[in-house]
């Protein structure tokens, strides 16, 4: 009986280079953006909660607040926290994907690929930013309902900030994701972080004459350097009294030094670049 000699397939694994490490970078970005556009239920849910604040809260607290506010309708002061509150709460869903990827095994097919983990990450990070910010664009075009113009330098600026932020806070999310190993986990973290995040950092009131204690951690909040600067945009287009500019756009101060916006833009620039490195370091030492 003679044997059977079966042929080998000779396999060859290109080398790495940086076409391919960006190649993989677009490739995990557009599958992030497919996903997302997939799942028309959870865009919806994702823009329900920042239209109840801007349309609900603002419209039903604005009999008590007019008072204070110099004739400006609340609805056009709490605007630039709602931009931040829509990039907010869909950064923190796409960072959640990864740990879904873990789950179901997607995660470990990326791995074995002959692609770096950084590149992984940065996938994982620019598509979440890139949807995230996109998602902050349908709260934008609301801005006449809220008597803010449609300025395009306007437009421009805040699109800019909300694409930091929503980078920052999805590589927040990635380092996050890359250290726990269950979904249900990994919900419990955010939703910890993310409302104290949002209240904490003067979204739906000026940071002026703040309690100690809140002022402290309002400094001390990433979310606080992208909306203020928001809100400087949004003001520089309004004619409001100086008086009322004061006291409703005061800007952060650190020891009594203001912060220039291009200085607060940076910050948070500066701290998404941070954890994206905290978790590309994390995530190759773990996986």
């Amino acid at each position: 009986m003679s044997g059977v000699v079966a042929d080998v397939i000779a396999v060859r694994v290109p080398q790495r280079s940086w076409r391919s490490e960006l190649r993989a970078v677009r490739v995990i970005g557009r599958r992030e953006l497919i996903r997302f556009l997939g799942d028309r239920a959870q865009i919806m849910m994702a823009l329900i909660q920042p239209l109840l604040f801007l349309f609900v809260l603002g419209s039903g607290l604005q009999s008590l607040s007019a008072a204070s506010t110099d004739g400006v309708n609340l609805k056009t002061i709490i605007y630039p926290g709602v931009l931040g509150m829509a990039v907010l709460f869909t950064a923190i869903f796409r960072a959640a994907s990864l740990v879904w990827d873990r789950e179901l095994g997607f995660l470990s097919e990326l791995i074995v690929a002959p692609v770096s983990r950084a590149s992984i990450i940065l996938g994982k990070c620019l598509g979440g930013a890139i949807i995230a910010a996109s998602q902050g664009v349908i709260v934008l075009a609301l801005a006449g309902l809220v008597s803010v113009p449609y300025d395009p330098l306007l437009m421009l600026g805040e699109f800019g900030l909300m694409l930091l932020l929503a980078f920052t806070v999805t590589a927040f999310g990635v380092l996050v994701a890359v250290s726990i190993k269950q979904a249900q986990t990994f919900t419990s973290v955010m939703q910890m972080f993310v409302m104290p995040m949002f209240f904490v950092s003067g979204a739906l009131y000026p940071v002026s004459d703040l309690p100690d204690w809140l002022g402290v951690l309002n400094r001390l909040d990433p979310l606080t350097y992208a909306v203020d600067p928001m809100r400087h945009l949004v003001f520089n287009q309004l004619d409001v009294s100086e008086s009322a500019r004061r006291t409703l756009d005061p800007g952060v101060t650190w020891l009594g030094w203001h912060l220039a916006p291009e200085f607060e833009a940076s910050t948070v620039l500066l701290l998404g670049v941070a954890m994206m490195g905290a978790a590309i370091w994390k995530f190759t030492r773990t996986e």
